[in-house]
């Protein structure tokens, strides 16, 4: 029984068993290309995803982040976008960056300074792809 409502006090304040955070699509949604966002996964200069994820359809993959296999079979579009977006609003202690906002972040080099590291249109284009690949069978 202690364990149980130490773990249940845990959740309870770290917020995540409430969290309900979306992200209604952008402009670039209409556009949003898989092959694109294919590519954008496996950069190792532009996303880094492969270096903590596991990702449907690709060799390498990392264990630190959570396996996306499956993933829009778990959670809608919307809560799918905000997280690769902006992790942080779910979980501010994250250390996944922030690919879709500057707001708080710190010591940020100078030419990234006020940019964002994807597009909007890189945003969708990487939701289309994790929306094909993780839809099951």
């Amino acid at each position: 029984m202690k364990l149980w409502l130490l773990s249940f006090t845990l959740l309870c304040a770290s917020n995540l068993w409430a969290v309900d955070i979306s992200m209604p699509p952008t402009k670039s949604a209409t556009t949003a290309n898989v092959e694109r966002g294919r590519k954008l996964l496996i950069s190792r200069q532009e996303t880094s995803c492969v270096l903590c994820h596991r990702i449907p359809g690709m060799k390498e993959g990392g264990e630190m982040g959570p396996d996306l296999s499956g993933l829009s079979q778990r959670m809608p579009a919307d809560q799918i976008r905000q997280r690769i977006a902006d992790w942080r609003a779910v979980n501010p202690q994250t250390f996944m960056p922030a690919y879709f906002s500057t707001e708080g972040l710190h010591n940020v080099a100078k030419p990234m300074k006020g940019k964002t590291i994807l597009t909007e249109q890189g945003l969708e284009d990487i939701l289309a792809y994790l929306l094909e690949v993780t839809k099951g069978p």
